[in-house]
Order: structure tokens, then C-alpha cells, then sequence
């Protein structure tokens, strides 16, 4: 039974319940401050963490991830929302959700792997920073003008060592045992002593999850979206569906790959995806707000032993039984216990040993983490690693540009050779195309690529204009060792080729990577 949960070898039902548990309360002021960022009900927020964590951990591709309402999916939310109301986004979330499950049914979750690694490092810093900048709001309560205003004297000092107590009691017991979850033992621990001080010092006031919103409610209802049916109705809701999708997808596969480091296992891109496209409808038709993987909170799970599907599925079971049942009790967990915790992600999940890589590794490496740390932090997570990706393509280009080489000389018959080193694609063309002397090359010329390869059709059009070229002056050009695949894509050089079966190589141009 518990092989079919997708537990690993080192989990136990009742670490990974204790481990759900521990999720569960830590999920409670995330969905809370989702649903407001987002300009929703509150319960949508916490609707959207159940089912999310329920359908992801029951059917998703990585057993220990946690999924939840998100803020990188809330501040796409908020415009539609304030445009045109809640009912859209349900409409919305079906789309995003049908978006997601093509993209799985596709099989191009796979992609996520040519993410590069200092793209991953500078996802994770981001995250890690973005995670404890967010908290930073739990430090400030509403004045009596209706502004927010830093806390300070005694309620600072109260709350200050709440977070460290709860970091104390994370970092230090997991040395003495680990029978319960660290981080549950520091909630209820913080949780009795804030509930105590409160009794002695009725004038002392700690904030707590109650402060942000009540949680109680009851179940999620089937409710089709009030949606008209039609096509300019649609395409308000396409674009937010194609970057809900493309955001939900990019956090939770990036999470995933993150999950796999951690724990030396393989997750499922592929099948993840049709999980959160399951999870992102049943939210459109259940009144949540949609969502996908969350980073802290999964680190969370992992490092309380939570390694397979039922601690996800307890995660969620839970926030149910606090909506219908113990809403006052989890109403009175102390916001900086809450703090504390997100401190103790932020630790775990900052990549420390990439401050060691100053010097050690290529420039370009170190910059394109910095840059997708910054752009993390200042805009959100999908912008951060498209630009990541395409900033270290484009780098890539220019390095292996810099790589071509080509050599002229003249042989015993008095041909003019010219040797081909390196790569030709589209970032050498220019070079290639700007190494050869027309109208003062000897009659014959001679092209070797037996040192280089032909990647792109770029290459394939800079030597079909070559030739041009050299027809043009009545010159004769041999291509010699090229591949039989350039031989046919070559349109108007195609007769001057050489063909020489022993020594011409074999690859395939612009092939699909597989």
C-alpha cells in the first residue's frame, strides 16, 4: 500500500502525515496573502492550496512536491480580476489548466533539462530572496490612519524572539530526533508560549494567521464560471491563460528539478504538467484560485522526511479539516512562528556554495546567475529564466563563433585552399563569409570542412552564397567533406561538392535534440 503512495525507502506513514501537517499550517498565511495580492476571497486562496496539494501529490510526477496558490501566479491574477472579475479567472484556470495538460500530453516538459545550471543557481537565489522579502510584510501593522507602520518596542521585541525560538528549535532538534518534524514541534512549541504571554500580558498583542483573514468555511462547491461563450470573451482570458500556464509550469518544473537534486531521484516533467493542468481546472470549477509548485513549502516537506505522495495529499487534507473544523485553533499560531520558518526555507533553499564560485567558474556563468537572481527579485520567476536561457544561448553562440578558424594556403596544382575549423552556424557565418579573398583567389578553391561541422541552415545558405560568389568571377569551387545531409540541403552549391564516402562525416544539420 504505502509503495503505491510513492513513499520513498526512508519515509514511514506516520513521518509523512506529520510532515503534511507541518505544510499544511505553513500553507495557511501563503494562500491568505496570495488570495489578497490576487484581489479574491481569501478561501479561494486556501480552496486552491487544498486541491492543488491534493491532485499534484495524488497524480503529479514528483512525489514531495507541494503546490499551492502562488504569488508568481497571483500577480498575473490580479488584472483580470480587477478588469473583469472573479468569474473570468475561473474561466481562465479551465484554460490554463487545458494549456498545461496539451503541454504534458506533448511530452515537452522534457525541455525543462536544457535549462542551464547557473540559470537553476540564480532561480533558486531569487527565489530564496524573493521568499525573504515577503515576510518582511508580517513586521508592519495597520496604524490608526489606516497605513502600515513598522512594529517596534515590546511587540518587535516579542516577535523577534518568537522567529529565533522557532529557528532554534528547527535547526537544533533535528540533532537530538527526528520522530517528529522539527518545524511542527517549533509551531506548536512558539504557538503555547505566545498563547501564555497573551494570558499573563492581556496589553501584549502577537499577530497571528486571524489577523490576516479568518479561515473557516466550508467545502469547495462545483460551480461552472459565468463566463459568456464567446469569441471576444475568450480572448481576454487566452493571454493570462497562456502566462498562468507558462509560469505555473516554469516554477513547478524548475521545483521539480530542484526536489530531484535534493533527494538523488527523477521526477516526471511530463506527467507533472498534466497534474497541474488537472489541479489549475479543478480550481476553475471549485472555486479556487489556481496555483502551482511552491518552492518553500516544499522544501519545507522534504526536510521534514516528507518524500512520497501522502504527505502532499495529507497537506491538503488538512487545510480541509482547518476550514471546516479548526479554524480558531490555527487562527491563534502566532504570525512569527510562521516567520521563522520561511527563514529556515530561505536558509535551506539560498544555494550557499555559489558565493565560492567567484573566480572559479567562467564569467558569463557567474553573470547570468546574478542577472536571474536580480530579475527574480524585481520582476517574476517566468521572465527571470526566459531571460536566463536566452542570455546564456546567446553567450553560447558568441563563445563557439570566436571558435572557427580558417586557414589559406595554396597547393602543389595551384588551387587556392582554404580549411574550415570550428563550428559554422549562424553566429560564424559572418566571420565564414568574410575570410575569403573573390577576385584574387587562384581559379580552383578548394573548401575542407573536414575539421568542422555544419550546424544550421544559416551555415547551409553562407555556403550556397558562396558559391555564388565564385561562379560570378568564373571561378571554380570544390566543397570537400561535407556531410550527405548538407550535400542535399546545399540549393545552388550542390553540384560542387566532392563526395568522398570513407572520409565525408556523418551528423545531421538542425536535428532535433532527443
Amino acid at each position: 500500500m504505502f509503495h503505491l503512495l510513492g513513499m520513498g525507502r526512508q519515509s514511514s506513514p506516520k513521518t509523512e502525515l506529520l510532515s503534511g501537517l507541518t505544510v499544511a499550517l505553513a500553507l495557511v498565511p501563503e494562500a491568505l496573502a496570495f488570495a489578497l495580492i490576487a484581489h479574491v476571497n481569501p478561501l479561494m486562496g486556501l480552496y486552491a492550496a487544498f486541491l492543488m496539494a491534493f491532485i499534484t501529490a495524488a497524480i503529479g510526477g514528483r512525489p514531495g512536491m507541494i503546490s499551492g496558490a502562488t504569488g508568481a501566479t497571483a500577480v498575473v491574477m490580479v488584472a483580470l480580476v480587477a478588469s473583469h472579475g472573479v468569474e473570468y479567472l475561473f474561466a481562465a484556470l479551465l484554460l490554463m489548466g487545458a494549456i498545461q495538460i496539451t503541454v504534458g500530453a506533448l511530452k515537452l516538459g522534457k525541455y525543462i533539462r536544457i535549462v542551464p545550471y547557473p540559470v537553476f543557481l540564480g532561480f533558486v537565489n531569487g527565489l530564496a530572496i524573493v521568499i525573504f522579502l515577503a515576510q518582511l510584510d508580517h513586521f508592519k501593522v495597520k496604524g490608526a490612519d489606516g497605513a502600515l507602520h513598522w512594529v517596534v518596542g515590546t511587540p518587535l521585541m516579542v516577535m523577534l524572539g518568537l522567529i529565533i525560538l522557532t529557528m532554534a528549535i528547527a535547526h537544533f532538534l533535528p540533532k537530538l530526533t527526528r520522530a517528529v518534524p522539527s518545524a511542527l514541534v517549533a509551531i506548536v512549541v512558539t504557538s503555547l508560549l505566545a498563547i501564555g504571554l497573551v494570558a499573563l500580558f492581556p496589553d501584549l498583542h502577537t499577530k497571528t494567521v486571524g489577523d490576516i483573514s479568518s479561515i473557516a468555511g466550508g467545502l469547495p462547491s462545483f460551480h461552472l464560471p459565468d463566463f459568456p461563450l464567446t469569441w471576444d470573451a475568450f480572448l481576454i482570458v487566452l493571454p493570462y491563460s497562456l502566462v498562468l500556464a507558462g509560469v505555473g509550469l516554469i516554477e513547478s518544473l524548475l521545483s521539480l528539478q530542484l526536489v530531484d537534486d535534493v533527494t538523488e531521484t527523477r521526477g516526471q516533467p511530463n506527467r507533472e504538467c498534466m497534474a497541474q493542468g488537472v489541479g489549475n481546472i479543478a480550481c476553475g470549477f471549485f472555486g479556487g484560485m489556481g496555483g502551482c509548485a511552491m518552492v518553500g513549502q516544499t522544501i519545507i516537506n522534504v526536510e521534514s522526511g516528507g518524500r512520497g505522495r501522502l504527505s502532499g495529499m495529507a497537506a491538503g487534507g488538512f487545510l480541509l479539516l482547518f476550514i471546516l473544523f479548526l479554524a480558531p485553533w490555527i487562527e491563534l499560531i502566532p504570525l512569527a512562528t510562521l516567520v521563522g520558518i520561511m527563514f529556515m526555507v530561505v536558509i535551506g533553499t539560498f544555494e550557499w556554495g555559489s558565493l565560492r564560485l567567484f573566480g572559479r567558474v567562467p564569467k558569463q556563468d557567474v553573470f547570468v546567475g546574478l542577472l536571474v537572481a536580480l530579475v527574480t527579485v524585481f520582476t517574476d520567476l517566468a521572465v527571470a529564466v526566459i531571460t536566463g536561457v536566452i542570455v546564456s544561448a546567446l553567450m553560447f553562440a558568441w563563445n563557439h563563433a570566436r571558435e572557427l578558424r580558417i586557414t589559406r594556403s595554396l597547393n602543389a596544382q595551384g588551387q587556392q585552399v582554404y580549411e574550415i575549423k570550428g563550428p559554422l552556424f549562424f553566429a560564424s557565418t559572418a566571420k565564414f563569409s568574410e575570410a575569403f579573398d573573390v577576385h584574387h583567389d587562384a581559379d580552383e578553391v578548394i573548401l575542407d570542412f573536414a575539421q568542422s561541422r555544419v550546424v544550421d541552415h544559416s551555415a547551409l545558405e553562407a555556403i550556397d552564397s558562396l558559391a555564388d560568389k565564385y561562379r560570378a568571377v568564373g571561378k571554380t569551387l570544390h566543397l570537400r567533406h561535407l556531410s550527405p545531409e548538407c550535400r542535399q540541403l546545399l540549393k545552388r552549391a550542390g553540384d560542387l561538392v566532392e563526395v568522398n564516402i570513407k572520409e565525408d562525416p556523418l551528423y545531421h544539420v538542425a536535428d532535433e535534440v532527443r
